[in-house]
């Protein structure tokens, strides 16, 4: 295999010449530098045996002649597809060990530095080489509020530095945090220390607004500065399903900031308000409505992007992307323009999801640019335009992925028409990607894109999503289709006076070019001291409420863990082994580790054993189906996202799609898909709070 490209005649002399020096670096590089120590030393000294080997006799395919034949260049604008149409990339890890990582950004000061935040409240800084410096750039992990339940949504969630960073010295963040026993959104400023540039002073910290959370999910938690240098702040809905919150919900409230992407100014405000309202607001004079409000009708954006422009022509440049979480059927990506309503809770991407609103002829929405159904991926995680130097082939795609299904995706502009074309992303095959430091797997919870201050574009992600597991890594995505002639791209970052010491980076993932790719195992984590896990508590129907027992719950005798009962054979067909009861097909209990007889992780009960339900479709309709089965009134919360708890491997997943009207006896009864079948997994086990009309325990 060729390091080098195959060197026409009269330029592999003058290669020689200049460079020869490089071949022994190249094989260093690779590992073999003993096996070839005397044959470089040897070439390098010898002109015709160096060119013998490196120069390739075709005068249309050696370099340079290669990039001056028009012939061949006329295909090269186009990613490379496997044989079933999907854009062939390669990978390279550049950071690992991180802590579920929710945001890189750069400081845009020629330092190519990158800085990185943890879910649970640390910022880390990466320089242009690598390494890490060993004190944090922040630490807000004693106010930050989060948990290590997989798929919570509260915590450290974006940070973004003032876009005149070198002279004002300013970084701004959004993170969760609990007032008074209340959960809220806080976007604070912070300065940057006097003496150090690589810290800010966790003494500085200054509010500039805060915001109530409903609920603990949806919590949106994007910061970042326009090209007209306004603070940007997209803003959740405030939580549950469906937002249930007023006539029409928050989303399409102009009078709460919640489900809204906001526009402030934060430029001098050192000795006034935190943010003052940009003049040209669209809702500044229009009555009952939060002047801070720039676009609205959005549900949960994750991830949002500002496209650099070409680098050339400069068109597309200060275009807004986002991806917005759906909620029971699409995903979407969005085009935020001023004064947009991006339709939720009347749409979910291009259909209705409130018809009443959605024939709203005053609704006036706009529509994205992209959707995608559940089949494909249920979170959506926004990504960039492609603008950088290394990639030619990728310029002006975005890229973005979605959390749940690991699938990376992108999409091509027709200018012409202004429809934007769907390309799946997939990893590259061995000899695609089999060059040096390139992988072709990686982990599949995508959390976040990220371009460096080159414009290079990078996805990070976690085999396991929890805020205290050591599972997060860094990619940076390559096109091995086609790289910018040598030297175009050549960086040199400035200098980074560094306090404390540099933690050297070692990659972890072993490169195609040295073994056969194999599936990627999600890691294996570790902590100094394990709490002892209680054992679940399985719910089953509790005594019909009285006067005296309304309020109270009562408890059944937990098991051993989560079991999954075979099929018995004779008398004991349809016995739950566990009470010795015979059940009929259809019964639910809940299953909760907390001991609350009210509320737990739903399992049904087919075909003689126990399984779980996947929450896609389940709506509160359902829930209540199942809370009356064990003898309460309705369905306080439905719970997503094994919220309540996750099965083992070993329970099976029975029921998917399930859709009641809320008078159905069993969730048997209720449209769903054929018992077994499914294309969920138990991070998407449903789970449910129950209680009584007018009582909450």
């Amino acid at each position: 295999m060729r390091v080098l490209p195959g060197l026409c005649g009269d330029y592999c002399s003058y290669y020689w010449h200049q460079c020869r020096y490089t071949l022994s670096l190249l094989l260093e590089d690779l590992g073999l530098l003993q096996q070839f120590a005397n044959l470089t030393a040897a070439l390098e000294e010898d002109r015709r045996r160096f060119c013998d080997l490196l120069e390739l006799k075709d005068k249309q395919y050696c370099y340079p002649n290669v990039l001056t034949n028009a012939e061949l260049n006329a295909n090269l604008g186009l990613v490379s597809e496997d044989p079933e149409g999907c854009l062939e990339i390669c990978l390279q890890e550049v950071a690992n060990g991180l802590r579920n990582p929710v945001a890189m950004i750069h400081a845009d000061d020629r330092t190519h530095r990158f800085f990185v935040a943890e879910q649970l409240g640390y910022v880390w800084v990466y320089l242009a080489n690598g390494s890490r410096i060993d004190r944090p750039f922040l630490n807000l992990t004693r106010a930050v509020l989060t948990s290590p339940w997989a798929g919570d949504e509260r915590g450290f969630l974006c940070i973004a530095l003032h876009p005149r960073f070198t002279v004002v010295r300013k970084a701004y963040v959004y993170y969760s945090v609990s007032v008074r026993m209340q959960e809220r959104i806080r976007i604070s400023e912070f300065t940057l220390l006097t003496h150090d540039d690589n810290q800010l002073d966790h003494s500085s910290e200054r509010t500039i607004l805060e915001v109530v959370e409903p609920a603990s999910n949806h919590n949106g938690g994007q910061l970042l500065f326009g090209h007209d240098g306004y603070l940007y702040i997209f803003i959740g809905d405030g939580g549950r399903a469906g937002d249930p919150f007023g006539k029409f919900g928050n989303s399409q409230n102009k009078s709460t900031l919640l489900g809204k992407v906001l526009r402030v100014d934060v430029e001098n405000n050192d000795d006034g308000a935190p943010y003052s309202i940009p003049s040209d607001n669209p809702f500044v004079w229009e009555k009952g409505t939060r002047p801070e409000i720039y676009a609205y009708g959005v549900r949960n954006m994750w991830r949002c992007s500002i496209d650099r422009g070409d680098l050339v022509t400069g068109q597309g440049g200060g275009r807004m992307f986002c991806g917005d979480v759906g909620q029971n059927k699409y995903e979407e990506v969005d085009l935020i323009v001023k004064g947009g309503n991006y339709g939720w809770r009347a749409k979910e991407g291009f259909s209705c999801y409130d018809r009443k609103l959605c024939q709203n002829s005053s609704l006036d929405d706009i529509l994205p640019i992209f959707a995608y159904p559940h089949k494909l991926g249920k979170s959506v995680t926004g990504g960039y335009v492609y603008r950088g130097c290394q990639m030619p082939n990728l310029n002006g795609l975005y890229i973005f992925g979605d959390f749940m299904s690991g699938r990376l995706m992108s999409l091509k502009e027709n200018v012409t028409t202004g429809e934007w074309m769907y390309y799946e992303l997939c990893m590259g095959r061995d000899q695609t990607c089999r060059f040096p430091k390139l992988i072709n797997s990686y982990y599949k919870y995508i959390i976040s894109f990220a371009e460096d201050e080159a414009g290079e574009l990078y996805f990070l992600a976690t085999g396991a999503p929890s805020a205290t597991a050591r599972a997060g890594i860094i990619y940076k995505i390559v096109d091995p289709s086609r790289r910018a002639p040598p030297g175009k791209c050549k960086i040199k970052p400035s200098a980074v006076k560094i306090k404390g010491k540099l933690i050297h980076f070692r990659p972890k993932e072993e490169f195609v070019i040295n073994k056969k790719p194999t599936t990627t195992a999600a890691p294996t984590t570790t902590t100094t001291k394990t709490p002892r896990r209680k054992p679940p508590i399985v719910i089953g129907r509790p005594p019909k409420p009285t006067r005296k027992t309304i309020g109270k719950t009562t408890q059944q005798p937990p098991t051993t863990g989560n079991q999954v009962f075979k099929r018995p054979r004779g008398r004991g067909k349809g016995r739950d082994r566990t009470t010795g009861r015979r059940l009929r097909a259809g019964s639910v209990r809940l299953v909760s580790f907390d001991g609350l007889s009210d509320r737990g992780r739903v399992e049904i009960f087919i075909r003689g054993q126990w399984g779980t339900v996947c929450d896609d479709l389940f709506t509160s309709k359902a829930g209540t189906v199942v809370c009356r089965q064990l003898g309460f009134s309705t369905a306080l919360a439905v719970m997503k996202r094994a919220t309540l708890g996750e099965a083992d491997s070993s329970v099976q997943i029975l029921l998917d799609d399930v859709e009641c009207e809320g008078g159905e006896r069993s969730l048997l009864e209720c449209k769903r898909s054929r018992v077994g079948k499914h294309n969920c997994s138990h991070k998407e086990d449903v789970g449910v709070i129950c209680g009584y009309h007018n009582h909450q325990n």
